[in-house]
């Protein structure tokens, strides 16, 4: 199969962050687009997934809270009416 060069131009920021994910998921830039441009063919559709799925600290913090709540219904604290709720959230 005959391979092409492809030139890309990108913020230098988004770049490194791109390289810096794309390690992290044990590939390089040049096989990142390679999957993206083959999925994208196959599927025939953009956008597309491929993703660590990794919460951070306060994702994880809210997560557990919403598991606690549900578990305990007394540990949050319910609204029955949205002024109300407002205020305590504005406070």
């Amino acid at each position: 199969m005959a391979t092409t060069n492809i030139t890309i131009r990108i913020d230098e920021n988004l770049k490194a962050q791109l390289q810096e994910l794309v390690s992290n998921l044990g590939m390089d830039m040049t096989t990142f687009f390679t999957i993206s441009a083959k999925q994208a063919v196959r599927e025939q559709r953009i956008p597309f997934t491929v993703s660590m799925n990794i919460p951070n600290e306060e994702t994880k913090e809210a997560i557990e809270e919403v598991r606690q709540m549900k578990r305990n219904p007394s540990y949050g604290k319910a609204y029955t009416d949205v002024d109300e709720m407002m205020r305590d959230l504005l406070e």
